[in-house]
C-alpha cells in the first residue's frame, strides 16, 4: 500500500513539472484607446484630440487585455496617478524582454523600427519612460512613435516625408482593427513625456 501511494505521489509530481507555469498576467497597464472609448479614469496624452490612457490589466483568453470599471479599479484602493507611476514602472521592465525589427532599405540603412506580436499590450509600449533610448545612433534623439493597433508600435525619424510614405497604410491599419489604439502621432524625446503632435487616420 505504501509503495503504491509512493508511486502514485512520483507520478503526480512528474506531470506537474511537465506543466507549464502558469503566466502572470499584469494588473498595470495604460491601454491606449480611441478617445470615443474614453472612461472617468482614461487619461488624455498632452496635445491628444482623438486617443485616451486608460487603465487596464490583461486577462487570460481574448482579447487579453481589459480596461477596469470604476468599481475595480476603487479595489486597489490608489488613485489614477500612482497606477500610472506603477504601469510606466510595469511597461518599462516590459520593455526590456522585447527586441524590435528593424527595416532596412536597399543598402542596408535603417529606416524604421517597429514592435509587434500577439500580445495586445504592444501599443501599450507608448508609456515605458525609456521608449526610444538606444535608437539615436540609427533614427535620431527625436522620434515619432506611431500604434495604430494593440499588437504593434512603429518608430520613425521624426522626418515628414517618412511619416507621408505609410500615412495610408497605417490609417487603413487603424480603421479595419477591431482593436485599434491610435491614429495619433507621438513625439518620442529624451527625458520628456510622449507628445501628440499630428495624426495620420481621421
Amino acid at each position: 500500500m505504501k509503495l503504491r501511494l509512493f508511486l502514485l505521489s512520483m507520478l503526480v509530481a512528474a506531470v506537474s513539472a511537465q506543466e507549464p507555469a502558469k503566466k502572470k498576467l499584469e494588473p498595470y497597464v495604460l491601454l491606449p484607446e480611441p478617445s470615443a472609448l474614453r472612461t472617468s479614469l482614461s487619461q488624455i496624452p498632452p496635445g491628444s484630440h482623438k486617443t485616451v490612457l486608460s487603465p487596464a490589466h490583461e486577462i487570460a483568453g481574448k482579447p487579453g487585455v481589459a480596461v477596469y470599471t470604476k468599481e475595480e479599479f476603487a479595489k486597489f484602493g490608489i488613485g489614477v496617478e500612482s497606477f500610472v507611476e506603477h504601469a510606466k514602472e510595469a511597461t518599462d521592465a516590459r520593455l526590456k524582454t522585447l527586441e524590435p525589427d528593424f527595416i532596412k532599405d536597399a543598402k542596408g540603412k535603417t529606416r524604421y523600427a517597429v514592435y509587434r506580436g500577439d500580445s495586445p499590450l504592444i501599443a501599450s509600449l507608448i508609456a515605458a519612460p525609456s521608449l526610444g533610448k538606444g535608437f539615436e545612433k540609427l533614427l535620431g534623439s527625436k522620434l515619432w512613435a506611431v500604434l495604430p493597433d494593440r499588437h504593434s508600435l512603429y518608430l520613425f525619424p521624426a522626418k515628414p516625408e517618412m511619416l507621408a510614405e505609410f500615412a495610408e497604410d497605417l490609417a487603413e491599419r487603424y480603421k479595419s482593427d477591431p482593436y485599434a489604439a491610435s491614429c495619433e502621432v507621438f513625439l518620442i524625446k529624451p527625458g520628456e513625456v510622449p507628445k501628440v503632435v499630428a495624426t495620420f487616420g481621421e
